[in-house]
């Protein structure tokens, strides 16, 4: 029985998170993406603390499918070095 898991991301656009969301599910990486936001992150980057309203996309897919849904994640998405974790 294959092993599910929930990848997540956060963005910076609405449109970003819905691109992200049917780019995983038209390449049947992700049986669904649910797309929340918008949120406040706050952080450092680049020596300086920086407040942003981002999007969380929330990927349910197969465990074996992982890297291929971190590659497509980074394929579209726009940051730097986005964040993407896996949650078992």
């Amino acid at each position: 029985m294959p092993e599910f898991i929930q990848v997540t991301t956060a963005i910076n656009s609405k449109d970003g998170a819905q691109k992200i969301a049917q780019t995983l599910v038209e390449r049947r990486l992700a049986a669904c993406v649910h797309v929340a936001g918008p949120i406040t992150s706050t952080y450092w980057w680049q020596g300086k603390m920086e407040i942003e309203e981002e999007w969380t996309c929330s990927a349910k897919t197969r465990k074996e499918l992982y890297a291929d849904v971190e590659q497509a994640i980074r394929e579209v998405h726009p940051y730097d070095e986005p964040e993407i974790k896996e949650d078992g």
